[in-house]
């Protein structure tokens, strides 16, 4: 089931994740319906937040991306990027390399907003896989890069948080706007609500 992606002002994308304890129906289903969404969206990560889920989990896939290679290993063994996907990642944690770089991000929270974001070029990510395993995965390349910015979702980081102050102050009155948009709209739902009560009540 495709899921609507949460806009910038709502929130949730600014709530810290809870881990998650135990893999039940729920974080089945939920885990399905976000690869879904994400593939919809074009995207090549989707963190729980982003569907009004405030939890240690995100799902990724690059294999669509053929201008912005990634290398991958999963458990210290050479993988390809491109027929492991997608990823799912619960409870990740990451240790970044030293060396940085910068790079175009976009977000599907901020749709037609993209920014140059210095990140590390490459991590190593220690996560709970949907089996209730455990997986390590040393990535560089574009994958690495989308691995921090979902992890910064689970931590309620947002990539414009990561823009310099120029670059961040050129978008802000689009992000004002953003932010009044995804306002209304809640009000809008709430009151939806509010009708839908007293009418079943009468």
């Amino acid at each position: 089931m495709i899921l609507p992606i949460l806009q910038y002002g709502d929130p949730i994308l600014r709530a810290k994740g809870k881990r998650i304890e135990k893999i039940n129906d729920h974080i089945r289903d939920l885990i399905a319906n976000m690869i879904e969404t994400m593939h919809a969206a074009y995207g090549v990560g989707l963190a729980a937040q982003q569907i009004g889920e405030a939890l240690q989990l995100t799902v990724l896939d690059v294999s669509q991306v053929e201008d912005r290679p990634s290398t991958l290993k999963l458990n210290g063994k050479d993988a390809d990027p491109a027929t492991s996907m997608p990823l799912v990642l619960i409870n990740p944690e990451i240790e970044m390399g030293g060396a940085t770089e910068a790079g175009t991000e976009g977000c599907l929270s901020f749709p037609e907003i993209t920014g140059e974001i210095e990140r590390a070029k490459s991590i190593l990510a220690r996560a709970q896989t949907l089996e209730a395993g455990r997986i390590e995965i040393e990535a560089s390349g574009l994958l690495a890069r989308a691995i921090q910015h979902e992890v910064d979702h689970l931590n309620g980081i947002l990539f414009i948080d990561r823009m310099n102050s120029a670059a961040k102050a050129a978008l802000l009155s689009r992000l004002k706007r953003m932010q009044k948009q995804t306002r209304r709209g809640q009000r809008v739902r709430a009151e939806d609500r509010r009708s839908l009560a007293i009418e079943t009540t009468l």
